[in-house]
């Protein structure tokens, strides 16, 4: 078996191993901030960005005023305590958007090469 040609590929899953390790660990912080159901909408190419201004910011906690999270456990917080909230949850969204590219990326390209 020839290893340097499978080096590359071991790279990767080793890469995403730790992609995960780390998707874990912001999940877990996600939880503990109670920031999992702060953005409102799920919108999986649109809501890659989050609110890009302060009218967009408000909107956002409108939204999230609306919803049984906010009621009853965060209905003292303002918009910068939401900015906390949604930044964890954001984060967490988007890596994991991110391990999808450097999952697929690669593997698209070691199956083409035959590796």
């Amino acid at each position: 078996m020839d290893l340097k040609k499978h080096r590359p590929v071991a790279i990767w899953l080793f890469i995403g191993a730790g992609m995960i390790i780390i998707q874990v660990l912001l999940g877990g912080i996600t939880r503990l901030t109670g920031s999992g159901l702060s953005i409102t909408e799920w919108k999986p190419i649109l809501g890659a960005l989050p609110p890009m201004n302060e009218h967009d910011w408000n909107v956002a906690f409108e939204k999230y005023k609306q919803i049984a999270q906010y009621k009853y456990i965060h209905n003292y917080f303002s918009l910068h305590d939401f900015k906390f909230i949604y930044f964890w949850e954001w984060l967490h969204r988007n890596w994991a958007r991110f391990m999808g590219v450097v999952f697929i990326v690669p593997f698209v390209y070691f199956i083409y090469k035959g590796k």
